[in-house]
């Protein structure tokens, strides 16, 4: 266990966490909402600050990010636990794990190692990642200090409900994040997922404020969240912030306790690629489809293909420093 980051104490042995926007009051001998933060008379602990899971090798193009250093190796971890209880959670069985099953596992990996792994099979960063980082911060926050002084980047593939001062204690070390804006409907967010949308998007406009590289991602659902006016409020939003940041749409299949709905239409995505791009973003990608062309980068000024990408790969690169070799129009992103 570590001493938890970000926490103050309260009367009575309570603690408030200040590491996401439920600022859990948590009792003594209690937990907050994500099942991995304690109270151990009146101090705050992690309970997964060394216990890894899912150490892989990743191109950054599954994240999903497709303008911060395209085509290279990116080293991805995450733990247990999320202070979301997304009902569709693609990934439940290992953010869920200590809400469903009251279990803590994973292996001892400290930041030392993940940095040595990364560099030794030429990661070029490293991605926190599959569950909430925010909930592991304490192991992020020393990772992410050591990778800059090693030459690595951090990524940050969040829910967006991080507060604005674990924000301003990554800032320094956080390169780019990739954000879920998992709808545009408050009541989504309350019932789908036990959490509130103003946050979310408090988080996306600070992100993007702090000249953090931002990229967002909406799993479309059918039935919830695919019609034609909030896929373009959310384009719309993205649009008032920054024309170039690139949305992700990616398509839905049942899972964990939503398994009604059917997998989301391709047609569905390919709408909302159509409504992004006819709002005004310059970059929209359609994602967890197989062969298709909305996973491409074009240009916006001349329509040329730049990128093209099979799966997480690239297969053609025709960008020059950033810049369309064919209209010399500025392509948005990090592109060494």
């Amino acid at each position: 266990m570590k001493e938890a980051y970000l926490y103050e104490k309260l009367a009575q042995n309570k603690v408030r966490c200040n590491l996401c926007n439920h600022r859990c009051v948590i009792k003594e001998g209690s937990k907050g909402i994500c099942r991995v933060r304690e109270n151990r008379k009146g101090i705050l602990y992690s309970l997964v600050y060394d216990k890894v899971l899912a150490p892989l090798l990743d191109p950054i193009e599954k994240q999903p990010i497709f303008h911060f250093i395209p085509g290279s190796t990116t080293f991805s971890i995450a733990t247990v636990g999320c202070n979301f209880r997304c009902k569709f959670c693609q990934n439940h069985k290992i953010s869920q794990l200590p809400h469903d099953h009251n279990k803590i596992t994973g292996e001892l990996i400290p930041p030392e190692v993940i940095i040595d792994y990364a560099i030794k099979n030429d990661a070029k960063s490293i991605s926190y990642t599959y569950t909430e980082p925010t909930v592991y911060f304490e192991l992020c926050f020393d990772t992410a200090r050591i990778a800059i002084e090693k030459g690595l980047k951090n990524v940050f593939v969040t829910n967006g409900y991080m507060t604005k001062e674990c924000l301003k204690e990554i800032y320094p070390y956080l390169h780019a994040a990739n954000v879920d804006l998992k709808s545009f409907r408050s009541q989504f967010y309350k019932h789908l997922c036990g959490a509130q949308l103003k946050h979310v998007l408090k988080t996306i406009e600070i992100i993007k404020s702090l000249g953090i590289w931002l990229e967002v991602t909406t799993l479309i659902i059918p039935g919830y969240n695919d019609s034609t006016k909030e896929l373009k409020d959310i384009a719309k939003f993205l649009v008032s912030l920054d024309p170039t940041i690139p949305w992700h749409v990616i398509k839905f299949y049942p899972e964990y306790k939503l398994m009604t709905p059917p997998p989301t239409p391709e047609k569905t995505l390919y709408k909302a690629r159509d409504i992004g791009l006819s709002e005004g973003l310059k970059y929209v990608y359609t994602g967890n489809v197989p062969g298709n062309q909305g996973k491409n980068t074009y240009c916006p000024n001349c329509k040329k293909l730049l990128i093209e990408r099979e799966g997480f790969y690239i297969s053609k690169f025709n960008l020059k420093n950033g810049i369309c070799p064919y209209c010399e129009t500025k392509i948005e992103g990090i592109w060494n």
